[in-house]
């Protein structure tokens, strides 16, 4: 069952996304070559305590951190930790959060230092396809149109979809039904209505779109070792379109 939010719900959403935001702009900021994904960690937890927020993530099914931090071909679930970024890594930042009891959810892709070029172009494709993932939450359009307009974006530029991790419902909890892939066919599935709230997430690969779990039990990874993005907001469906709400 897709939960519908009343606009109550939708405000507060709203905020809650305005903090998350807020959040991952300033972890951005912070990023450079020689910091470590655990000092990212530590200025996650202290920007939340500021806006009187918790993580969504920290000991959710066990995990360890308060955000995600996944590095270079690491796609999704990267534990924080000792390992230092270096000059021509691309990070993954994914940030969750509850305020008072409303969960956004959001994703960014950075370069570290000087990345190449065709690196800059896959974190490009897959911003953009988050772009057109968005487009496409209108009222009367099904959830698999958001899937398509994703997969089409993508093989588009010659990059493939990941198939094992999805988006989702997000509000009353960080994950909600439905389920959104980001490949698929259109007109497919419920149809949308005011009042849903997604987190469209594309993760997108440089190669083929097979993952594998790294040896800690979350943290995603491409299976032949090539570079992964990832970009995410919290979409809230009203009558005037798509509401992003993590920005």
């Amino acid at each position: 069952m897709i939960l519908i939010k009343s606009d109550n719900d939708i405000q507060m959403l709203t905020e809650s996304g305005r903090i998350s935001a807020k959040i991952i702009q300033g972890l951005q900021a912070f990023v450079r070559p020689g910091v470590s994904t655990e000092e990212l960690d530590n200025l996650a937890e202290e920007l939340m305590k500021k806006e009187a927020v918790v993580s969504a993530f920290k000991n959710y099914k066990g995990f360890p951190a308060s955000i995600c931090t996944s590095v270079n071909d690491e796609i999704v679930h990267g534990i924080p930790g000792k390992r230092i970024l270096l000059d021509a890594d691309i990070l993954s930042i994914d940030v969750g959060i509850n305020y008072q009891g409303y969960y956004s959810d959001t994703a960014v892709t950075v370069g570290v230092g000087k990345i190449d070029n065709r690196i800059r172009k896959l974190l490009n494709v897959t911003r953009g396809a988050l772009t057109e993932g968005i487009k496409k939450a209108r009222i009367g359009n099904h959830l698999s149109d958001i899937s398509y307009a994703i997969q089409n974006y993508v093989e588009r530029y010659g990059f493939s979809v990941v198939r094992d991790f999805v988006g989702h419902g997000v509000g009353f909890k960080l994950h909600e039904e439905p389920e959104i892939p980001n490949f698929g066919r259109p007109n497919q599935g419920p149809l949308l209505e005011k009042g849903m709230v997604f987190a469209i997430e594309p993760m997108v690969n440089w190669g083929t779109w097979e993952a594998k779990i790294l040896d800690n039990g979350w943290t995603a990874a491409t299976r032949d070792g090539k570079p992964s993005a990832h970009f995410e907001h919290t979409v809230a469906i009203t009558d005037d379109g798509p509401k992003i709400l993590t920005c």
